[in-house]
């Protein structure tokens, strides 16, 4: 087997998230949830924002 056949689908992980029961939760966990999910938010947006523009600069470089 593969290292990496034991890590889980990032879409396995996010179904799971999504289906996490909250109410046992405190105050505190769950602004700690919202602070970690408003970071990965950033970061997948800096990624698509990366993405766009590296295709935009291929784009560009190939219409010369």
């Amino acid at each position: 087997m593969e290292p990496d056949d034991a890590l889980p689908r990032p879409s396995d992980l996010l179904s799971q998230l999504v289906r996490q029961d909250l109410d046992p939760l405190s105050v505190a966990e769950l602004e700690a949830r919202v602070a970690a999910l408003e970071g990965e938010i950033a970061r997948c947006r800096q990624r698509i924002e990366r993405a766009v523009n590296h295709k935009a600069s291929a784009d560009a470089l190939f219409r010369q």
